[in-house]
């Protein structure tokens, strides 16, 4: 679960950011607030999914690739 929270807390820091840039320039085009804030949710766990099926994968490529490099 490490990774689910560091992802939300990277979301938690940018998200908000890139709205208040939106909403300082006066844009009458800059969209549907709660679309976007959905989209992103389901960003997040959509990468979060693929990151939990994923991880043992990628664990063993890592320590695959460390053993070949650490050999010679």
């Amino acid at each position: 679960m490490t990774h689910l929270h560091r992802l939300a807390g990277l979301l938690a820091v940018l998200a908000p950011s890139a709205l208040r840039g939106r909403w300082r320039t006066g844009d009458p085009d800059r969209g549907d607030v709660p679309g976007w804030v959905m989209l992103t949710l389901m960003s997040a766990v959509l990468v979060a999914g693929l990151l939990l099926v994923a991880q043992p994968a990628l664990e063993g490529l890592f320590q695959d690739a460390m053993a070949r490099v650490s050999q010679n």
